[in-house]
């Protein structure tokens, strides 16, 4: 079966948080499929960002596809607030409620696509029983908090087992986490088709000078699909 083609997400935990909408807009129009916006509670993982107003304030800037990660505990109270702030998949960590499957349902209940983010240290068997309620997985390759991190190669084989896991399901497999052009071949070889990456695709440009958000983003692609062909 062929792997599907790759999706790059920038995450904007990256971005000049005094200048998101443009942030935003630039690396859209510098060829990002995904907008990926990194919610965090200071509690689920130790720091704080953004929540729904934020997200709501981010919706008319991204025209493509605003894939919302919860790192939040209890997260099931605030699923509707980012639903009707705009996200189109939201994600979810089976730690962060007691039922993983009735917090699925309740996003799919919103009228969005529902996603599984699974920490190192969660094993990919944490989602065998809902995968036919989930839209995307989300494997982090390093422990989720703060950008820049160094990419956990122990997370491979899980990416791997995750895509034998999916089948023929219309799953996307999701990397975040140190991903950059040196990492991403590795990362889409396992199969993985959605790549978040940070600062791989913020370094060295700025809204008003976005070019290099284009160039660091063609050369993910490049990397990743390179080992598809």
């Amino acid at each position: 079966m062929p792997m599907p083609t790759v999706k790059i997400a920038p995450s904007i935990l990256a971005a000049d948080f005094a200048d998101l909408g443009a942030e935003c807009r630039a690396v859209e129009a510098q060829g990002a499929d995904w907008v990926h916006l990194d919610v965090m509670d200071g509690h689920f993982v130790p720091n704080l960002t953004m929540g729904p107003a934020i997200c709501k304030a981010l919706r008319p800037h991204i025209s493509t596809v605003m894939d919302v990660h919860l790192m939040i505990a209890p997260v099931d109270p605030f699923i509707a607030a980012f639903a009707e702030a705009g996200a189109d998949i939201l994600s979810v960590h089976p730690e962060a409620g007691p039922h993983l499957h009735r917090t699925l349902q309740a996003i799919r209940a919103a009228g969005v696509r529902a996603g599984v983010a699974l920490n190192p240290a969660t094993p990919a068997a944490a989602v065998s029983e809902v995968l036919d309620l989930v839209d995307l997985i989300c494997v982090m390759t390093v422990n989720p908090g703060f950008g820049g991190q160094k990419f956990i190669a122990s997370q491979l084989p899980k990416i791997s087992e995750l895509r034998r896991m999916i089948g023929d399901r219309a799953i996307h497999l999701q990397v975040d986490g140190g991903v950059d052009a040196a990492t991403a071949p590795r990362v889409a070889e396992a199969g993985a088709d959605v790549l978040v990456a940070g600062s791989a695709v913020f370094r060295g440009g700025s809204a008003a000078d976005p070019a290099a958000y284009g160039e660091n983003i063609r050369a993910i692609r490049a990397a990743a699909e390179g080992v598809r062909t």
